[in-house]
């Protein structure tokens, strides 16, 4: 019996980022083991358009609203996905109503909004700990995200990794690099977060390239006319783009993960990245990438590092193996409605779970 599965996200398309790329593999995946995913989104509410990023649309609605949605739907798993305005309405009515849900930190929003100079990230860190803290499962791409947030306060953290489609994102074929001319590539969303100036601003052979859109676009293609933006790119035209470069620079502090460093090692691109989490964590010792302060010193010694090595290490990356633990980790008991039996045994997190405190004040 197929179990359903309802994942609350306050960003889905037609945005491109890291939550809508983790989830929509999922759901091509779910039939294949035993789930059907629904998503509710802003689309399906009255929305207002986030200041300073318009692109990104915040739904306008109400715990009660939501909780008669969910009611409607009568899914197996509630799933909320990000802790915006529709996740926490959702998280409102599942508490008012006593359904058990789960959650996950993709986002490190308290860096983002600190580095906006909205509000410091401390403070940012208790609302969230707040958010998380009635969640059975916070599901965390890595084992570094994992120790940052046990740190903070954060309880019943569990793993929930990533993959890499490797039908589309391959290298190119031989000839290989023109050592006369590397192409160096930034592939993302183009905001202050991401940190694309201190690339940009990099003294390196050769071209930059630059994917993905963003608040910070138009300002950027204004101070680096000599670099090549091309938009926001998807499906073929994507991962051709990453064909035609030599190295992936990684500027950005605040990732928790960086799927883009999937796609580009799977695409033979060597990594150059600061030592911080997301790289550190993908890279690990596998010598695909050059992890230094110094990003400029990276990026040229990255140039060094033989293609087949980064194939190698992005196909230990699995999509199937994220779908059996996002499908366990959302597993988290009967909300109440349904007389079906669950599909999979209870499932604890001895050595996934931390056991930390209630959240400081």
């Amino acid at each position: 019996m197929t179990k359903r599965v309802l994942v609350v996200t306050d960003a889905w398309r037609p945005q491109i980022n890291g939550v809508v790329r983790s989830i929509e593999p999922l759901m091509e995946l779910a039939p294949r083991h035993g789930l059907e995913i629904e998503i509710m989104s802003p689309d399906m509410f009255r929305t207002v358009p986030l200041p300073t990023y318009p692109e990104i649309k915040l739904a306008i609605t109400s715990a009660g609203r939501v909780g008669r949605l969910i009611r409607d739907r009568e899914p197996d798993c509630i799933h909320i996905a990000t802790e915006g305005p529709l996740g926490r309405a959702a998280r409102r009515a599942c508490i008012r109503n006593g359904w058990k849900f789960s959650t996950a930190y993709h986002t490190r929003f308290p860096e983002y909004v600190a580095e906006r100079k909205i509000a410091p990230a401390r403070f940012l860190y208790w609302i969230l700990r707040r958010f998380h803290a009635s969640s059975q499962a916070v599901l965390v791409a890595t084992d570094a995200l994992h120790q940052d947030l046990e740190a903070r306060g954060f309880k019943n953290l569990v793993r929930w990794t990533r993959g890499v489609d490797t039908r589309r994102f391959y290298p190119r074929e031989l000839p290989g690099r023109d050592p006369s001319s590397p192409v160096f590539i930034y592939v993302g969303r183009i905001a202050v977060e991401k940190n694309i100036d201190h690339f940009l601003s990099l003294d390196l052979p050769g071209k930059k390239m630059v994917v993905g859109d963003g608040p910070e676009l138009n300002r950027l293609k204004r101070e680096y006319p000599d670099v090549h933006f091309t938009g926001a790119l998807e499906g073929e035209a994507l991962a051709e783009a990453y064909r035609n470069a030599d190295v992936f620079v990684f500027p950005s502090r605040t990732d928790t993960f960086g799927l883009v460093l999937l796609e580009a090692l799977a695409s033979g691109l060597p990594i150059a990245a600061f030592p911080v989490m997301g790289p550190k964590d993908i890279l690990g010792e596998s010598g695909c990438g050059v992890l230094s302060e110094d990003l400029r010193s990276a990026a040229l010694q990255a140039l060094d590092i033989p293609s087949w090595r980064c194939v190698e290490h992005a196909a230990t990356f699995s999509w199937d193996v994220s779908m059996d633990q996002f499908v366990r980790a959302v597993d988290v008991g009967p909300l109440g409605w349904s007389k079906r039996p669950s599909l999979l045994p209870a499932v604890s997190f001895p050595e996934k779970v931390t056991t930390a405190g209630e959240p400081t004040r």
